[in-house]
């Protein structure tokens, strides 16, 4: 498929409300469930980064002279023009990463009008201002915000920063991932018939290696805000210390589902498949491991392998299938690669397992796998997959389940399954930034963000608006 909007297959940067062309240099946008070229985009540079960056650090005294209630309508503007927009993102998305497009539809154009919106209704009540003691403690806009997101949920990353930045009184460059970029463009685009003033929200395509470094270097940018892998997460911290910019760094994870022997099993296993497998397993929160209390495992286990029936692999743009392919080919080789070691380490493969699916061997399609009675000190289980793998766990008793769930340099999200206070008790022992009981809804204005290697800072409600915003003390 191609997307629905020719303007989409040819982009340019986005700076200071325009299109900008590149330097000629362009990257490819592959279609993973057919690897048609779909699109492309400018292979950006530091130059094309310096011109962003002045763009918004113009643009910044303005925007943060206008008042909070300002920005909040305008926000809300943005959000009505991306839900207007909802079928052509979805498009894009499952064009350009694969997702299933009813996921599309609902989660990936979807959520980030959701976050837009919860972040608007913020600014009444959000502390400006306030009084301790005798000093008036103000908050204030950090500058100009280099933002950097990943491919695997584009545009939802990406609104989860900007919409409490650009609420806090920032300006935004945007790197979005070269893999998965045509919503950057579409946002733009609703940004601009939003309201939102030229330089505020400016968009430079290209790599890592090459923008995100400029981005993360660059003198003029105050702070970066990064969601993707750990390891990344590691040198822009160490290309940022040069000039000392604020973090907020989303990291990698490896969530735990602890089930407790109170659990409604039905409900766990339903719930547990949903979170690993949705959107191929390729969510820093999946709950890639579901810890199990060693009397019950093979019960579990059968159990599970009953529910996987259900998910169905195939092309994403129709409209039953429940997992599409894994985002690209490369995507494709590292979970492949970490199916193939859960076998040489001695895990039970009970569903699923290595290799092209038959009748869907040209696409990034890869069987949603289960492991039973997996080590948990095993790769598998250690390593974050990124892919719709599971692992299960057996466990001795609480204590152990808890200290195997706590075991890795993750903590981001965590599950756990019991009675409710039962579940309380547990969820309080881990060390991860939040936990759901008994499948319980994400929640947008709750504070997102993990402990340990999975990152700092937070996102999302009134906390995502504090990390964009110093602090000053006026005494007086």
């Amino acid at each position: 498929m191609t997307p629905t909007h020719e303007h989409l297959s040819t982009t340019g940067h986005w700076i200071d409300g325009a299109i900008v062309g590149g330097n000629g240099d362009t990257i490819d946008v592959v279609n993973p469930a057919t690897g048609d070229v779909v699109a492309t985009i400018p292979a950006g540079t530091a130059a094309d980064v310096d011109r962003a960056v002045a763009a918004a650090r113009a643009a910044s005294p303005g925007w943060a002279a206008t008042g909070p209630a300002q920005r909040a309508s305008i926000i809300q503007r943005l959000a009505d023009e991306l839900s207007a927009r909802n079928e052509e993102i979805a498009q894009a998305v499952t064009a350009e990463m694969g997702a299933p497009i009813t996921l599309a539809r609902l989660g990936h154009a979807g959520f980030p009008v959701a976050v837009a919106s919860a972040t608007a209704g913020l600014a009444d009540e959000f502390p400006w201002t306030e009084e301790i003691g005798n000093s008036l403690v103000i908050r204030e806009p950090v500058g100009v915000v280099g933002a950097i997101t990943p491919w695997n949920f584009p545009l939802q990353q990406v609104m989860t920063k900007i919409a409490p930045a650009l609420l806090a009184g920032n300006t935004v460059v945007l790197k979005p991932a070269e893999l998965a970029p045509l919503t950057a463009r579409l946002l733009a685009e609703a940004a601009s018939d939003a309201g939102i003033p030229a330089g505020v929200f400016n968009v430079v395509y290209g790599s890592g290696r090459v923008v995100g470094e400029a981005i993360a270097s660059h003198p003029d940018v105050d702070m970066v805000s990064f969601t993707g892998s750990t390891e990344v997460g590691k040198r822009i911290s160490v290309v940022a210390s040069a000039t000392v910019k604020r973090l907020g760094l989303e990291l990698g994870g490896k969530s735990a589902n602890l089930v407790l022997d109170d659990a409604d099993l039905d409900h766990a296993v339903n719930e547990t498949l949903a979170n690993a497998w949705t959107n191929g397993g390729q969510a820093c929160g999946a709950w890639a491991r579901m810890l199990v209390p060693a009397s019950r495992h093979d019960e579990i286990v059968r159990m599970l392998v009953t529910a996987a029936k259900a998910y169905t692999v195939g092309d994403p743009t129709d409209e039953a299938t429940r997992l599409g392919p894994l985002a690209s080919e490369g995507q494709w080789s590292r979970v492949n690669g970490y199916i193939e070691r859960g076998i040489a380490d001695g895990a039970a493969l009970v569903v699923g397992g290595p290799g092209r699916i038959p009748g869907l061997e040209h696409g990034a399609y890869i069987r949603p796998t289960i492991f039973a009675n997996v080590d948990p000190d095993s790769v598998i289980a250690q390593e974050e997959i990124f892919g719709p793998v599971l692992s299960v766990i057996p466990y001795d008793d609480e204590d152990h389940a808890v200290e195997i769930a706590n075991s890795t340099i993750y903590g981001l999200n965590a599950a756990v399954f019991g009675e409710d206070e039962h579940a309380l008790r547990i969820a309080r022992r881990l060390r991860v930034g939040q936990v759901y009981l008994n499948g319980a809804r994400f929640n947008p204005i709750a504070p997102f963000g993990g402990y340990k290697q999975s990152g700092n800072g937070r996102e999302m409600g009134r906390a995502g608006v504090e990390e964009f915003t110093e602090l000053k003390a006026v005494q007086r």
